[in-house]
């Protein structure tokens, strides 16, 4: 059975930085195309930033410059480095793998990123 579980949440004062971790169970990270999104009160869940299993990356415009997705296949884990976090950027935060050529997605509990001062 596959899990993710993310970490490194919190409350942080605009400007400042946070790095979530994500850590998969169950399978093998290196086939998975690997994503962050976050869903803010009353938002629809939004892509952050992806990456794929060859470490192509993607994000989205506003996160483009501030945020670094990274992935470690040995350790099971992908990083999202987040920097000069502005109060929009407040959300719950969630995981994702997935393999779109077999239907396959899973998802994270989610990790709550506050930014206010």
């Amino acid at each position: 059975q596959v899990q993710l579980v993310e970490s490194g949440g919190g409350l942080v004062q605009p400007g400042g930085s946070l790095r979530l971790s994500c850590e998969l169970s169950g399978s093998f990270l290196s086939i998975y195309l690997m994503g962050w999104y976050r869903q803010a009160p009353g938002k629809q869940r939004e892509l952050v930033a992806a990456i794929s299993s060859g470490g192509t990356t993607n994000y989205a415009d506003s996160v483009k410059g501030r945020c670094t997705i990274s992935r470690d296949n040995a350790k099971k884990a992908v990083y999202l480095q987040m920097n000069s976090l502005k109060p929009e950027d407040t959300a719950v935060y969630y995981c994702n793998a997935n393999l779109p050529t077999y239907g396959v997605n899973y998802w994270g509990q989610g990790t709550q990123v506050t930014v206010s001062s």
